[in-house]
């Protein structure tokens, strides 16, 4: 009987710290993919870069922590962003910022 509450107590305790991580990312990403689409409107690709790939960062470990398909949306364009910013292409690259936010956004809720 006490190894069945130790379990569940565990299981339940576990599932709260996993659903943290998730909205403590998620936030982590809105912030930085946010800031990655100011940087891309005032034309600083190189902090845009900067941004995104922190916006990824936290992107892949909130949708680790619990799968979502916006957040998997989000990704996607955050890698492209990444992609045609380092190649100086800030106005694409804040093109697909705006789609990451949106999709974020949308994980989010």
């Amino acid at each position: 009987m006490k190894t069945k509450l130790i379990a569940l107590a565990s299981a339940l305790l576990l599932s709260g710290s996993l659903a943290f991580a998730e909205t403590e990312h998620t936030l982590q990403t809105l912030q930085h993919t946010s800031a990655a689409v100011e940087h891309g409107q005032a034309g600083h690709a190189p902090v845009l870069v900067e941004h995104a790939e922190a916006a990824l960062t936290h992107a892949e470990a909130a949708q680790q922590a619990k799968a979502n398909p916006h957040m998997a949306e989000a990704i996607t364009h955050l890698k492209a962003a990444i992609e045609h910013g380092k190649l100086g292409h800030t106005t694409v690259a804040t093109e697909h910022a705006e789609q990451a936010l949106a999709h974020v956004k949308m994980a989010g809720r």
